[in-house]
């Protein structure tokens, strides 16, 4: 395999999002620096097409696989990103300092083919393009948004769900409360009949010993 290091000369296009594509002939490494603070995410989503000389146009090749390497190029080259993807996908890293970051692609399972003719020039014959998302205010794709988007609102349903469960033991507590009370009123009540009945039989008791006793004197006494 090549590895013909080299800076991208970034033809056509580059916006404010970061959104590029360039030309490689075939399966050759190419490389771009990026200045990133520190502990700054870059989510990255590029698509590689072959050109076709029958179609005169760049076509999916689904064989081709594209080698996707990161490195921190103020610590002596350290790699932070090693990955061997499709012609189609996405990467993501965060920058752990503040620095110089070296992003390079390279094909594979292609060969070193020219496209066509641009400006009098041949350009490459793979069409590599990339659109880079970097920091917290980037434009990041509405897939990523939707997911985002899901996760809020699942973490909503649950609060709505934990707040349902809060109000129910209010309520449970409310009615064991109420319950308690009416308990507590109903033996009160009922300690208080007891009570009456013990007295009312202990005075119904009392006047039936007088009764009797002064009935035994009377019959004694005649």
């Amino acid at each position: 395999m090549l590895a013909a290091l080299s800076c991208v000369l970034l033809t056509l296009l580059v916006s404010q999002a970061q959104a590029l594509y360039f030309y490689i002939d075939g399966p050759v490494q190419k490389c771009f620096f990026e200045d990133l603070p520190k502990d700054t995410m870059v989510v990255g989503h590029y698509k590689a097409t072959q050109w076709n000389e029958q179609s005169r146009t760049y076509v999916d090749n689904s064989e081709m696989g594209i080698f996707i390497t990161v490195d921190e190029v103020f610590d002596n080259d350290h790699r932070v990103v090693s990955n061997r993807g499709t012609s189609k996908g996405k990467f993501t890293f965060s920058a752990a300092d503040s620095g110089d970051h070296r992003l390079c692609f390279t094909p594979t399972n292609v060969p070193s083919t020219s496209g066509f003719l641009f400006s009098g020039s041949q350009v490459g014959g793979i069409k590599f393009e990339l659109d880079l998302a970097i920091g917290e205010t980037s434009n990041i794709e509405s897939s990523d948004k939707d997911k985002i988007q899901d996760v809020v609102q699942k973490v909503r349903d649950l609060n709505a769900r934990l707040q349902d469960v809060r109000r129910e033991q209010i309520h449970q507590r409310e009615r064991e409360a109420e319950f308690r009370d009416q308990s507590e009123s109903v033996n009160a009540k009922f300690v208080r009949w007891t009570v009456i009945q013990v007295v009312v039989l202990a005075v119904t008791c009392a006047w039936q010993l007088s009764y009797l006793r002064a009935f035994f004197i009377k019959q004694k006494l005649t």
